[in-house]
């Protein structure tokens, strides 16, 4: 089955996590939480631990999420957890990647697996879909 939706990012918080001990990169690597809100097929919020390479002067850099999403996948309500993550080269995504945590489902989302992925529109509407089973 497949549930899209779009959503907004409520907070983006940057966090002081550094890794230890520090590793001098050509790209500094932050930690930061994020709030999301979702409204379509997929309707709830996220908590997301948001790690990052990334420079914003140029915009090149890779990502990686783990996120807690609570809500409704087409009307089923439940939590679960996924992740993701891509790179960009400042105006596109590439090697993406993002699955839905095994055994993470909750309530009528227990037993929920699968994967999905993300776009971003050229007006800024960010999209998600996942593509889940439900055991």
């Amino acid at each position: 089955m497949r549930a899209t939706a779009t959503f907004t990012v409520k907070s983006f918080v940057p966090t002081e996590l550094k890794p230890e001990p520090a590793v001098p990169t050509g790209l500094p690597v932050g930690v930061a939480t994020m709030e999301k809100h979702f409204e379509g097929e997929a309707a709830g919020h996220s908590a997301t631990l948001f790690t990052a390479a990334f420079d914003q002067s140029t915009g090149v850099g890779t990502y990686v999420a783990m996120e807690s999403f609570e809500g409704s996948l087409q009307g089923r309500e439940g939590a679960f957890n996924f992740v993701h993550s891509a790179t960009t080269s400042g105006s596109d995504r590439t090697a993406e990647f993002f699955t839905i945590v095994p055994s993470s489902g909750t309530r009528e989302l227990a037993g929920i697996s699968g994967a999905g992925g993300m776009a971003v529109d050229a007006d800024g509407t960010h999209r998600i879909w996942f593509d889940y089973q439900l055991d």
